[in-house]
Protein backbone atom coordinates (compact mmCIF):
# COMPACT_ATOMS: atom_id res chain seq x y z
CA UNK A 1 0.00 0.00 0.00
CA UNK A 2 1.74 3.25 -1.30
CA UNK A 3 0.76 6.69 0.89
CA UNK A 4 1.82 9.99 -0.14
CA UNK A 5 4.33 11.79 2.16
CA UNK A 6 3.22 15.27 1.31
CA UNK A 7 1.37 16.12 4.25
CA UNK A 8 2.81 18.41 6.56
CA UNK A 9 1.57 20.39 9.98
CA UNK A 10 2.95 23.66 11.25
CA UNK A 11 4.20 24.31 14.65
CA UNK A 12 0.89 24.63 16.10
CA UNK A 13 -0.36 21.27 14.65
CA UNK A 14 -2.25 22.81 11.74
CA UNK A 15 -1.90 20.87 7.97
CA UNK A 16 0.06 23.48 5.76
CA UNK A 17 0.13 20.33 2.78
CA UNK A 18 -2.26 18.10 2.66
CA UNK A 19 -1.39 14.14 3.15
CA UNK A 20 -3.11 10.89 2.12
CA UNK A 21 -6.81 9.54 3.14
CA UNK A 22 -6.97 7.98 6.68
CA UNK A 23 -10.70 6.88 6.17
CA UNK A 24 -8.96 5.23 2.46
CA UNK A 25 -5.96 3.87 4.25
CA UNK A 26 -8.17 2.48 7.05
CA UNK A 27 -10.53 0.67 4.77
CA UNK A 28 -8.27 -0.96 2.37
CA UNK A 29 -6.02 -1.95 5.36
CA UNK A 30 -8.71 -3.63 6.53
CA UNK A 31 -10.33 -5.36 3.29
CA UNK A 32 -6.82 -6.37 2.77
CA UNK A 33 -6.30 -8.10 6.23
CA UNK A 34 -9.67 -9.76 6.28
CA UNK A 35 -8.40 -11.99 3.21
CA UNK A 36 -5.28 -13.13 4.69
CA UNK A 37 -2.90 -10.68 2.33
CA UNK A 38 0.13 -9.37 3.80
CA UNK A 39 0.43 -5.64 3.72
CA UNK A 40 3.26 -3.39 3.98
CA UNK A 41 2.84 0.51 4.35
CA UNK A 42 5.69 2.74 1.95
CA UNK A 43 5.88 6.39 1.05
CA UNK A 44 8.13 8.12 -1.06
CA UNK A 45 9.97 9.23 2.37
CA UNK A 46 9.46 6.15 4.28
CA UNK A 47 8.79 6.72 8.44
CA UNK A 48 6.15 8.32 9.99
CA UNK A 49 3.53 10.41 7.60
CA UNK A 50 1.11 13.05 7.89
CA UNK A 51 -2.21 12.35 7.08
CA UNK A 52 -5.36 14.55 6.25
CA UNK A 53 -7.61 15.13 9.17
CA UNK A 54 -10.15 12.60 9.75
CA UNK A 55 -12.43 11.12 12.64
CA UNK A 56 -10.68 8.52 14.59
CA UNK A 57 -14.47 7.39 15.79
CA UNK A 58 -15.18 6.02 12.95
CA UNK A 59 -15.73 2.40 13.65
CA UNK A 60 -13.54 1.31 10.19
CA UNK A 61 -10.73 3.60 11.82
CA UNK A 62 -11.48 2.49 15.25
CA UNK A 63 -10.61 -1.05 14.41
CA UNK A 64 -7.36 -0.23 12.29
CA UNK A 65 -5.97 1.94 15.67
CA UNK A 66 -6.94 -1.01 17.60
CA UNK A 67 -4.66 -3.25 15.84
CA UNK A 68 -0.78 -2.03 17.27
CA UNK A 69 0.56 -3.66 14.84
CA UNK A 70 -0.82 -2.21 11.51
CA UNK A 71 -0.52 1.17 13.86
CA UNK A 72 3.20 0.63 14.02
CA UNK A 73 3.79 -0.60 10.53
CA UNK A 74 2.19 2.68 9.42
CA UNK A 75 4.46 4.77 11.90
CA UNK A 76 7.46 3.21 10.01
CA UNK A 77 6.57 3.14 6.68
CA UNK A 78 8.82 1.93 3.89
CA UNK A 79 10.82 3.92 1.63
CA UNK A 80 9.85 3.57 -2.27
CA UNK A 81 12.94 3.45 -3.26
CA UNK A 82 13.82 0.05 -0.92
CA UNK A 83 11.00 -1.54 -2.40
CA UNK A 84 11.72 -4.86 -4.11
CA UNK A 85 8.81 -4.89 -6.87
CA UNK A 86 9.59 -8.76 -7.21
CA UNK A 87 8.24 -9.66 -3.64
CA UNK A 88 4.90 -8.27 -4.21
CA UNK A 89 1.93 -9.46 -6.34
CA UNK A 90 0.31 -5.97 -5.80
CA UNK A 91 0.51 -2.62 -5.78
CA UNK A 92 -2.30 0.08 -3.98
CA UNK A 93 -2.13 3.71 -3.97
CA UNK A 94 -4.33 5.46 -1.11
CA UNK A 95 -5.71 8.32 -2.41
CA UNK A 96 -5.48 12.09 -0.52
CA UNK A 97 -4.69 15.24 -2.13
CA UNK A 98 -0.81 14.38 -1.15
CA UNK A 99 -0.69 11.86 -4.07
CA UNK A 100 -1.46 15.34 -6.76
CA UNK A 101 2.06 16.90 -5.40
CA UNK A 102 4.17 13.93 -4.73
CA UNK A 103 3.27 10.26 -6.22
CA UNK A 104 2.56 11.79 -9.12
CA UNK A 105 6.01 12.49 -10.32
CA UNK A 106 7.64 9.61 -8.02
CA UNK A 107 9.87 7.69 -9.63
CA UNK A 108 10.66 5.17 -7.63
CA UNK A 109 6.46 4.53 -7.55
CA UNK A 110 6.14 4.32 -11.17
CA UNK A 111 9.24 1.67 -11.35
CA UNK A 112 7.19 -0.68 -8.70
CA UNK A 113 3.84 -0.33 -10.87
CA UNK A 114 5.38 -1.05 -13.95
CA UNK A 115 7.61 -3.57 -12.91
CA UNK A 116 4.62 -5.20 -10.63
CA UNK A 117 2.31 -5.00 -13.71
CA UNK A 118 4.50 -6.28 -16.32
CA UNK A 119 5.32 -9.27 -13.77
CA UNK A 120 1.75 -10.13 -13.96
CA UNK A 121 0.43 -8.35 -10.39
CA UNK A 122 -2.19 -5.96 -9.89
CA UNK A 123 -1.97 -2.53 -9.70
CA UNK A 124 -5.19 -0.66 -7.51
CA UNK A 125 -5.56 2.75 -7.04
CA UNK A 126 -8.65 4.79 -5.52
CA UNK A 127 -9.53 8.85 -5.73
CA UNK A 128 -6.37 10.81 -6.30
CA UNK A 129 -4.19 7.50 -5.81
CA UNK A 130 -4.43 6.98 -9.78
CA UNK A 131 -2.26 9.88 -10.27
CA UNK A 132 0.19 7.69 -9.48
CA UNK A 133 -0.31 5.90 -12.69
CA UNK A 134 0.96 8.77 -14.52
CA UNK A 135 3.05 8.77 -16.80
CA UNK A 136 4.05 5.07 -15.84
CA UNK A 137 5.45 3.33 -19.08
CA UNK A 138 5.57 -0.27 -19.96
CA UNK A 139 8.42 -1.90 -22.23
CA UNK A 140 6.75 -1.17 -25.19
CA UNK A 141 6.92 2.37 -24.58
CA UNK A 142 3.39 2.64 -24.29
CA UNK A 143 1.98 4.49 -20.97
CA UNK A 144 -0.31 2.18 -18.54
CA UNK A 145 -3.41 3.78 -18.56
CA UNK A 146 -3.78 3.90 -22.16
CA UNK A 147 -6.71 2.99 -23.88
CA UNK A 148 -7.57 1.22 -20.59
CA UNK A 149 -10.66 2.09 -18.13
CA UNK A 150 -9.67 4.11 -15.53
CA UNK A 151 -11.64 5.81 -12.58
CA UNK A 152 -10.20 8.84 -10.22
CA UNK A 153 -11.45 11.57 -8.64
CA UNK A 154 -13.27 13.63 -10.95
CA UNK A 155 -12.92 17.34 -12.52
CA UNK A 156 -16.60 18.11 -10.97
CA UNK A 157 -15.60 16.25 -7.37
CA UNK A 158 -12.43 18.52 -7.32
CA UNK A 159 -14.52 21.50 -8.36
CA UNK A 160 -17.65 20.85 -5.47
CA UNK A 161 -15.08 19.08 -2.94
CA UNK A 162 -11.18 20.75 -2.93
CA UNK A 163 -11.45 24.51 -2.03
CA UNK A 164 -8.54 24.30 0.88
CA UNK A 165 -5.50 23.13 -1.75
CA UNK A 166 -4.72 24.48 -5.29
CA UNK A 167 -4.32 21.33 -7.09
CA UNK A 168 -1.22 21.28 -9.58
CA UNK A 169 -3.43 19.57 -12.41
CA UNK A 170 -6.51 18.53 -12.86
CA UNK A 171 -6.43 14.26 -12.23
CA UNK A 172 -9.18 13.03 -14.87
CA UNK A 173 -7.56 15.27 -17.44
CA UNK A 174 -4.37 14.18 -17.32
CA UNK A 175 -5.26 10.54 -17.19
CA UNK A 176 -7.39 11.26 -20.42
CA UNK A 177 -4.43 13.19 -22.05
CA UNK A 178 -2.45 9.91 -21.59
CA UNK A 179 -5.41 7.20 -23.37
CA UNK A 180 -6.92 6.25 -20.26
CA UNK A 181 -10.81 5.56 -21.22
CA UNK A 182 -12.38 7.66 -18.04
CA UNK A 183 -15.11 6.07 -16.31
CA UNK A 184 -17.52 7.65 -13.90
CA UNK A 185 -20.17 7.90 -11.92
CA UNK A 186 -22.28 10.86 -10.54
CA UNK A 187 -21.09 13.49 -7.39
CA UNK A 188 -19.63 10.96 -4.75
CA UNK A 189 -20.67 8.45 -6.43
CA UNK A 190 -19.27 4.23 -6.15
CA UNK A 191 -17.23 3.68 -9.55
CA UNK A 192 -14.79 0.86 -9.27
CA UNK A 193 -13.38 0.09 -13.30
CA UNK A 194 -11.36 -3.07 -13.44
CA UNK A 195 -9.40 -3.54 -16.85
CA UNK A 196 -7.44 -6.20 -16.63
CA UNK A 197 -4.87 -6.05 -13.70
CA UNK A 198 -5.84 -2.45 -13.32
CA UNK A 199 -8.06 -1.85 -10.70
CA UNK A 200 -9.14 1.92 -9.95
CA UNK A 201 -11.93 3.61 -7.59
CA UNK A 202 -13.29 6.80 -8.13
CA UNK A 203 -13.73 8.73 -4.64
CA UNK A 204 -13.76 7.36 -1.23
CA UNK A 205 -17.01 5.71 -1.40
CA UNK A 206 -15.35 3.81 -3.91
CA UNK A 207 -12.16 2.50 -1.33
CA UNK A 208 -13.68 -0.62 -0.02
CA UNK A 209 -14.58 -1.95 -3.79
CA UNK A 210 -11.55 -1.13 -5.03
CA UNK A 211 -9.91 -2.83 -2.44
CA UNK A 212 -12.45 -6.34 -2.50
CA UNK A 213 -11.92 -6.47 -6.31
CA UNK A 214 -8.00 -6.52 -6.03
CA UNK A 215 -8.16 -9.20 -3.26
CA UNK A 216 -10.49 -10.69 -5.95
CA UNK A 217 -8.04 -10.56 -8.79
CA UNK A 218 -5.50 -11.86 -6.36
CA UNK A 219 -7.48 -14.85 -5.49
CA UNK A 220 -8.06 -14.58 -1.92
CA UNK A 221 -11.65 -14.70 -0.37
CA UNK A 222 -12.95 -11.60 0.83
CA UNK A 223 -14.87 -11.47 4.46
CA UNK A 224 -18.51 -10.89 3.23
CA UNK A 225 -19.32 -9.99 6.73
CA UNK A 226 -16.90 -6.98 6.86
CA UNK A 227 -19.10 -3.83 5.69
CA UNK A 228 -18.80 -0.23 6.41
CA UNK A 229 -21.98 2.08 6.73
CA UNK A 230 -21.04 4.82 5.18
CA UNK A 231 -20.44 3.12 1.76
CA UNK A 232 -23.79 1.20 2.72
CA UNK A 233 -25.22 4.22 2.67
CA UNK A 234 -24.26 5.41 -0.87
CA UNK A 235 -25.35 2.30 -1.94
CA UNK A 236 -28.96 3.10 -0.80
CA UNK A 237 -28.14 6.74 -2.82
CA UNK A 238 -28.04 4.81 -5.76
CA UNK A 239 -30.50 2.79 -5.01
CA UNK A 240 -33.11 5.81 -5.23
CA UNK A 241 -31.79 6.58 -8.51
CA UNK A 242 -33.22 3.39 -9.61
CA UNK A 243 -36.22 3.10 -7.41
CA UNK A 244 -37.33 5.56 -4.97
CA UNK A 245 -40.28 3.84 -3.62
CA UNK A 246 -38.78 0.85 -2.75
CA UNK A 247 -35.26 2.59 -1.69
CA UNK A 248 -37.48 4.95 0.95
CA UNK A 249 -39.01 1.76 1.82
CA UNK A 250 -35.58 0.32 3.14
CA UNK A 251 -34.30 3.22 4.48
CA UNK A 252 -37.34 3.56 6.85
CA UNK A 253 -37.80 -0.30 7.72
CA UNK A 254 -34.03 -0.32 8.67
CA UNK A 255 -32.67 3.51 9.49
CA UNK A 256 -30.18 1.53 12.27
CA UNK A 257 -28.46 0.78 8.64
CA UNK A 258 -28.22 3.89 7.43
CA UNK A 259 -26.11 7.41 8.11
CA UNK A 260 -29.13 9.43 8.12
CA UNK A 261 -26.88 12.52 8.06
CA UNK A 262 -24.73 11.16 5.34
CA UNK A 263 -28.45 11.15 3.18
CA UNK A 264 -29.00 14.69 4.20
CA UNK A 265 -25.42 16.01 2.87
CA UNK A 266 -25.49 14.12 0.10
CA UNK A 267 -28.78 15.60 -0.71
CA UNK A 268 -27.65 18.89 -0.44
CA UNK A 269 -24.96 18.72 -2.63
CA UNK A 270 -26.90 16.70 -5.04
CA UNK A 271 -29.75 19.58 -5.21
CA UNK A 272 -26.86 22.56 -5.60
CA UNK A 273 -25.08 20.49 -8.43
CA UNK A 274 -28.14 19.01 -10.16
CA UNK A 275 -27.36 18.79 -14.23
CA UNK A 276 -30.64 17.11 -14.21
CA UNK A 277 -34.47 16.46 -13.23
CA UNK A 278 -33.95 13.51 -12.15
CA UNK A 279 -30.57 14.42 -9.95
CA UNK A 280 -32.75 17.25 -8.31
CA UNK A 281 -35.79 14.75 -7.37
CA UNK A 282 -33.44 12.35 -5.87
CA UNK A 283 -31.88 15.51 -4.03
CA UNK A 284 -35.37 16.50 -2.54
CA UNK A 285 -36.19 13.01 -2.12
CA UNK A 286 -33.37 12.08 0.45
CA UNK A 287 -33.50 15.65 2.35
CA UNK A 288 -36.73 15.52 3.46
CA UNK A 289 -36.56 11.50 4.48
CA UNK A 290 -33.94 13.05 6.89
CA UNK A 291 -35.46 15.87 7.32
CA UNK A 292 -37.30 14.89 10.98
CA UNK A 293 -33.88 13.34 11.85
CA UNK A 294 -31.54 15.62 11.26
CA UNK A 295 -33.65 19.00 12.33
CA UNK A 296 -31.48 21.47 11.14
CA UNK A 297 -32.51 25.05 9.51
CA UNK A 298 -30.03 24.56 6.83
CA UNK A 299 -31.48 21.46 5.47
CA UNK A 300 -35.01 23.06 5.25
CA UNK A 301 -33.20 26.30 3.55
CA UNK A 302 -32.03 23.51 0.69
CA UNK A 303 -35.00 21.46 0.91
CA UNK A 304 -37.01 24.99 -0.24
CA UNK A 305 -34.14 25.89 -3.00
CA UNK A 306 -34.45 22.38 -4.45
CA UNK A 307 -38.42 23.11 -4.42
CA UNK A 308 -37.44 26.76 -6.22
CA UNK A 309 -35.42 25.15 -8.36
CA UNK A 310 -38.19 23.11 -9.78
CA UNK A 311 -40.08 26.07 -9.89
CA UNK A 312 -42.53 25.35 -7.08
CA UNK A 313 -42.56 28.03 -5.36
CA UNK A 314 -45.94 27.15 -3.29
CA UNK A 315 -44.17 24.01 -2.26
CA UNK A 316 -40.74 26.18 -1.15
CA UNK A 317 -43.80 28.00 0.76
CA UNK A 318 -44.80 25.51 2.63
CA UNK A 319 -41.57 23.88 4.14
CA UNK A 320 -40.40 27.70 4.78
CA UNK A 321 -43.45 28.40 6.50
CA UNK A 322 -43.30 25.25 9.29
CA UNK A 323 -39.20 26.19 9.43
CA UNK A 324 -40.06 29.46 10.52
CA UNK A 325 -41.98 28.05 13.04
CA UNK A 326 -39.42 25.65 14.09
CA UNK A 327 -36.77 28.23 13.96
CA UNK A 328 -37.93 31.77 14.09
CA UNK A 329 -34.97 33.27 15.03
CA UNK A 330 -33.25 31.76 11.60
CA UNK A 331 -32.75 35.26 9.48
CA UNK A 332 -31.91 32.97 6.17
CA UNK A 333 -35.53 31.24 6.51
CA UNK A 334 -37.55 34.44 7.83
CA UNK A 335 -35.67 36.35 4.29
CA UNK A 336 -36.41 33.67 1.69
CA UNK A 337 -40.22 33.30 2.88
CA UNK A 338 -40.37 36.77 2.75
CA UNK A 339 -39.17 37.27 -0.70
CA UNK A 340 -41.76 34.45 -1.71
CA UNK A 341 -44.56 36.46 0.00
CA UNK A 342 -43.88 40.15 -1.49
Amino acid sequence: MVLSSYGEQDAEGKLVKPGYEFDEMSKSYLVFAASGAQVTFASPNGGKLVTDKYDASKPYNEKFLANQDAVAALESTRKLSDIRSADYDAVYVVGGKGPMFDLAKDQNVKRIIQEVYEDDGIVGAVCHGPAALLDVKLGDGSHLVDGKRISAFTNEEESVFTKAWTMPFQLEDKLVEQGAVFRQDGLMLNQVSIDGRVITGQNPFSTADTARAVVKALGLENDGSLEFRDDRTIMLVERFFADRVAAMQDFTAHMDRYDPMLLAMFGVYQARYANTQAELDVALTLMQATQETIKHPMLDVAIAKGFLAKNDSRQARVVLTASNQKFPENEEISGLLESLTD
